[in-house]
């Protein structure tokens, strides 16, 4: 799994008007092609009555699964330039949609991708770009003594936390980035003077700074 990446927060959409045709650009987080695919075909349907619906998505670790659809605009003036918008924003896991409503000016091929490159844009813009940290679960199981302790040093060091639950003893989820967990795991022996029973849990993504 990437150790952090960029997409979009959430769906968001916005318009643009460029001589007298209306741009809509829509943007949506997806995690395989299938949710982009349905997604494409979803506005589509919600935007019938619109001369274009040109789309592309960029999905995988690897940029695997890309596509660009022009939806009946020239070759190469609509789904491309969206796909560039997105590999230049260095976006992942992202679809987004360019609605147009001819507004009776021609805009030329140039004009074209200008328009679709400035709607993917907006679009994107409204879903709100994020960057999303892999970070690793390190189940910490200790002693009632040692939690004070524990729970200063843990707040102190800024590191995210998640569940912690008391029985017998105090068992906590700590959410320390995935590549320093080794090292969190040799900071907690430390500091608990090896008294802690740690245990590695599931990697999971967070959102950068929240």
């Amino acid at each position: 799994m990437l150790a952090r990446y960029t997409t979009v927060r959430q769906f968001g959409s916005d318009e643009i008007v460029i001589k007298k045709s209306r741009f809509i650009g829509h943007a949506k987080p997806v995690e395989t092609e299938e949710e982009a695919v349905a997604f494409i075909e979803e506005l589509k349907k919600k935007y019938w009555d619109a001369t274009h619906n040109c789309s592309a998505y960029l999905i995988g670790e690897r940029d695997q699964f890309q596509k660009a659809l022009d939806d009946g605009e020239p070759s190469g003036t609509a789904g491309k330039p969206i796909l560039e918008v997105i590999k230049n924003r260095g976006l992942k896991n992202v679809v987004v949609i360019v609605t147009r409503y001819f507004g009776g000016i021609m805009l030329g091929a140039g004009g074209l991708v200008r328009a679709y490159t400035d709607g993917a844009v907006t679009g994107i813009d409204a879903a709100e770009p994020i960057i999303k940290v892999l970070h690793r679960e390190v189940l910490v199981d200790v002693d009632y003594t040692w939690y004070g302790k524990l729970e200063n040093e843990l707040r102190g060091r800024g590191f995210r936390v998640g569940d912690v639950s008391f029985t017998d003893r105090v068992l906590v989820t700590c959410l320390p980035e995935a590549g320093e967990a080794e090292r969190f795991q040799a900071w907690i022996t430390d500091i608990t003077q090896g008294q802690a029973i740690i245990a590695l849990g599931e990697e999971l993504y967070f959102i950068d700074g929240e």
